[in-house]
């Protein structure tokens, strides 16, 4: 059998969703290595995973997005972070191959020096994106500010609009990967998306029963369905009495200054026949004024809160979106920024719930988000549709047979 080394950035939103993935390839009897954040090595080590922490350097490098005053403003942000990781995980993902001599190396789409040098080594690779695929098509709209699909001329005008605002920003992300690139004997890249490309397989965490259907998919790209996982648990004693329905309200998991999200949530359902459960992974709980029908808790398992749950109130990241949906449980999304506007136009899309951008931040108001949740709830059907479409795919399953079949076999 193979020994395969993963390595992904320092976002437990990249690592669960990876964790089936490995299990099922542990399964197969390869031997399998990790290098990812610190506080989740002991995690994957009590579950049989060989696993080390990334270089502290990565981790100590943090989004700052949510300070931008515009949506342009945090994209730059979020760019400069991944480029700033990039100078540490360059060598890190070097050492780790050096280390571990993988027969095949799988890399977060996001650690944009560890792509780069584990296409330098040579060797089977291949990249992993749990988010949407920011990939040009002639059947979805452009990528980054959440629009609506394109509907006769006028809509395909505006896509071509949009797409050329954004060329000074691909023209400068490109000549910094580059930059980066050009050390490692690496040829340029063309453009800024041409890094989705060069991976000869790139496994994506959703299926067409959530993202856009496609007659162009690049033909490195396996839609694998999201491969939804959480650390053991069970519902907190607390929630096991409570018999009304419960609402998931969380943010996320990298702080994004979202913790406004929970305060609207708890004032707009105070009153409703709901329970509230609040989850604020890196959020402070305390000074929260909790009204009879709600919990908060600083940190809970999603999975068993949501096998009760009428709706789930989320900040539009893709891994707690899906896991929802993936139960069947419509969504209310509530996008801060980053990915978070495409996957909250796909959940309104699907039919599978609404959205209430969070910016401008005058929108998000308890009134309005009431509103939405009640709206929301009312799509269960469409929510049950996107579960149906994730169960016809069995993600690790998928994601494993095109490791061994693209990467080991050839």
């Amino acid at each position: 059998m193979s020994r395969i080394l993963a390595y992904t950035s320092p976002a437990r939103g990249h690592l669960f969703p990876l964790v089936p993935i490995l299990e099922e390839l542990r399964r197969r009897g390869h031997e399998v290595a990790v290098r990812t954040l610190a506080g989740e090595v002991e995690t994957l080590r009590q579950l049989g995973i060989d696993s080390e922490p990334i270089a502290a350097e990565v981790e100590t490098i943090v989004h700052s997005d949510w300070r931008a005053r515009t949506p342009i403003g945090a994209t730059l942000r979020t760019v400069n972070t991944y480029l700033a990781r990039a100078r540490y995980d360059v060598p890190d993902a070097q050492r780790a191959i050096d280390d571990e001599r993988p027969d095949a190396v799988l890399v977060d789409i996001a650690a944009w020096g560890a792509l780069a040098a584990t296409e330098a080594w040579g060797g089977p690779w291949a990249s992993f994106c749990p988010y949407p695929l920011p990939l040009p098509s002639c059947d979805a709209p452009p990528y980054g500010p959440g629009l609506r699909p394109a509907r006769g001329p006028l809509g395909h005008a505006r896509d071509r609009l949009v797409q050329a605002l954004f060329q000074p920003l691909d023209r400068l992300i490109r000549s910094r990967l580059n930059a980066m690139r050009r050390p490692l004997g690496l040829t340029p890249l063309d453009d800024a998306l041409e890094m989705f490309w060069r991976p000869p397989l790139l496994l994506s965490m959703t299926s067409e029963a959530f993202d856009y259907p496609r007659s162009d998919w690049p033909g490195n790209v396996v839609l694998v369905g999201p491969c939804a996982w959480d650390p053991p648990a069970e519902l907190p004693g607390e929630l096991e009495r409570i018999e009304a329905p419960l609402v998931l309200v969380t943010t996320s998991s990298d702080f994004q200054n979202d913790g406004r999200l929970v305060r609207a949530a708890l004032e707009a359902l105070a009153g409703e026949p709901y329970h509230v459960v609040a989850t604020l992974p890196v959020a402070n709980a305390r000074g929260l004024r909790l009204p009879s029908n709600a919990t908060a808790l600083a940190f809970a398992p999603h999975a068993p809160i949501l096998t009760r749950s009428a709706c789930a109130i989320v900040h539009g990241g893709m891994g707690v979106t899906q896991k929802a949906l993936g139960r069947g449980v419509p969504v209310c999304a509530v996008p801060f920024g980053r990915d978070q506007f495409e996957v909250a136009r796909r959940v309104e899309v699907a039919g599978a719930g609404t959205q209430l951008p969070a910016w401008p931040r005058w929108r998000l108001r308890p009134d309005r988000l009431r509103t939405k949740v009640r709206e929301a709830i009312a799509c269960r059907p469409g929510a049950e549709r996107v579960a149906q479409g994730f169960a016809s795919l069995d993600g690790p399953k998928v994601a494993a047979d095109a490791v061994e079949q693209r990467l080991l076999r050839a």
